[in-house]
């Protein structure tokens, strides 16, 4: 029988409490690790432990694909219509929204984000969009498409079937709502593996799952570190997608696995270097903020993060004055605390690895001009870091950091900062600041990416597509492109009036 967490706030921010199973949760039950094994949940703020859960093995996701094929064959798929997988989706979203303040709490206490942020975002985005896939599920239809008056010919969505999905760490409701969303308003079955650092919100959604309706077997939640679990799910033969999001490393791995496995198909949802670039006509104090949202956001572990801030040499100098000045003020601290902005980093592999490219920017000649050491003594957490004087090849210009840190580079002309932003192996995002709306069009139609924001940067939306050009990724999430990544198309041919 597995373990129940139990946890009670009485922070200035939030008061309340949770409790849930710990086990994995495969057909609609939770249960025990087949190797009775598991794994330690930190506390990033204290690097305490907060509990422990169950570790998943091979063993528990062939028994999580065999239930999954199951519901598939039985109560969901094909046997249940679009109308009723948007009601039960809806339903999921209601009841998301009755417990909205405890799954903050829970997204904070796991992940080191503010409660704030984890509530106003992270939860309120993940509801809308598991809203916003509950319209789609009764919608997805094929065409009718013309040959001659002998033939009848006509196209079906059908779902693809069982699949994978392996979610991060930086946002873990969120990529779970994100995955989830689309595989189930298509009809397809679901083993989710949540990253073993933040998987306390994955697994107390499990009940909200039950309670919603939606079938046993049709989500299955199988904890457990990626080198097994991930790994099991990435080459079985009986998943015939997988969805992962996390850095392009990983998803070199599952896109081998997959071609070595039954050559399932892969959607990849990976990492970033995104450039932010502030033309002299910018809005200064506009461009300002945006940019310390662009990098310092969920403390920098963003795969969009705007890390690489291109700023033209007439408002350099008064731009970064103002810039430091934001840094300074942005308050880092304890995740429920009042006014706190930034909470710590999510562990204490996450803290060295910032901490590292902190140190080789500076064995590398770049200055730093804010920031650059640990805040407090105890926990993850980092100030928000501005390099300057940096050089292209340097691995803080090159390399995803994925924390508060950011490199200012000041640029004179248009074309050579263009071919500098693209200069990359990454093309998830890119961000353009000025008034002259055909430079801003014109540069982000030459940025290699898949999102170009204006005068505006980290804007993401249930209905509108998200991923990368390059190596950031194969397919999209969100809006109706991401209903593709999780259908088959079936051509079917009727024969009227054609004689042999």
């Amino acid at each position: 029988m597995p373990a129940t967490f139990s946890h009670d706030w009485d922070t200035p921010k939030y008061k309340g409490k949770t409790s849930f199973s710990t086990g994995l949760f495969i057909n609609g039950k939770f249960v025990d690790g087949s190797s009775g094994s598991t794994i330690d949940v930190i506390n990033p703020t204290n690097g305490k432990l907060i509990t422990k859960i169950s570790e998943g093995t091979e063993q528990d996701v062939d028994i999580a694909v065999e239930a999954a094929q199951k519901a598939l064959e039985t109560t969901w798929g094909l046997n249940a219509a679009g109308a009723q997988r948007s009601n039960l989706l809806w339903k999921l979203a209601q009841l998301m929204e009755r417990d909205k303040d405890e799954l903050a709490a829970i997204e904070a206490l796991d992940n080191g984000k503010t409660f704030e942020w984890a509530r106003g975002t992270d939860v309120t985005f993940a509801i809308d969009v598991i809203k916003y896939f509950a319209g789609w599920a009764d919608k997805i239809t094929g065409q009718t498409i013309e040959t001659d008056e002998r033939k009848l010919i006509y196209t079906r969505h059908e779902p693809i079937g069982v699949v994978g999905q392996i979610i991060p760490w930086n946002f873990p409701l969120l990529m779970w709502a994100w995955k989830i969303g689309p595989a189930l308003a298509t009809g397809n079955t679901i083993i989710l593996k949540p990253s073993e650092f933040t998987p306390l919100t994955a697994i107390r959604m499990c009940a909200l799952i039950n309670e919603s309706g939606i079938p046993a077997g049709v989500v299955n939640i199988v904890t457990g570190y990626g080198q097994t679990v991930g790994a099991a799910i990435s080459a079985h033969m009986k998943i015939d997608k997988v969805a992962f999001t996390g850095s392009t490393l990983v998803g070199r791995k599952i896109m081998e696995a997959a071609a070595k496995s039954n050559l399932k198909t892969v959607t990849l949802e990976l990492g970033g270097k995104s450039p932010n670039i502030i033309f002299d006509d910018a809005d200064l104090e506009q461009a300002v903020n945006w940019a310390a949202h662009g990098i310092f956001w969920n403390h920098g572990q963003a795969c969009c993060a705007g890390s690489r801030i291109f700023v033209q040499a007439g408002i350099y100098d008064e731009f970064l004055k103002r810039f430091g000045e934001k840094a300074r003020s942005i308050k880092v601290g304890d995740p429920f605390g009042v006014d706190t902005d930034q909470g710590p980093q999510v562990s204490q592999i996450q803290y060295d690895r910032i901490m590292g490219y902190i140190e080789s920017g500076k064995k590398e000649g770049a200055t730093v001009y804010e920031g650059g050491d640990r805040f407090g003594t105890e926990g993850y957490f980092i100030n928000p870091t501005i390099f300057t004087d940096v050089k292209p090849d340097m691995k803080i210009v090159q390399e995803e950091i994925f924390g508060p840190v950011g490199v200012v580079i000041k640029f004179e002309d248009e074309a050579d900062v263009i071919r500098q932003a693209n200069d990359t192996v990454y093309g998830l995002a890119a961000a353009v600041f000025t008034q002259n709306l055909n430079r801003a069009i014109e540069t982000a139609h030459k940025l290699q990416a898949g999102t170009a924001w204006i005068n505006c940067v980290n804007q993401l939306h249930a209905q509108v597509p998200f991923g990368g050009y390059k190596q950031s990724g194969i397919g999209r999430e969100l809006g109706e492109y991401a209903l593709s990544n999780y259908t088959n198309v079936k051509a079917v041919h009727i024969n009227l009036q054609h004689r042999k």
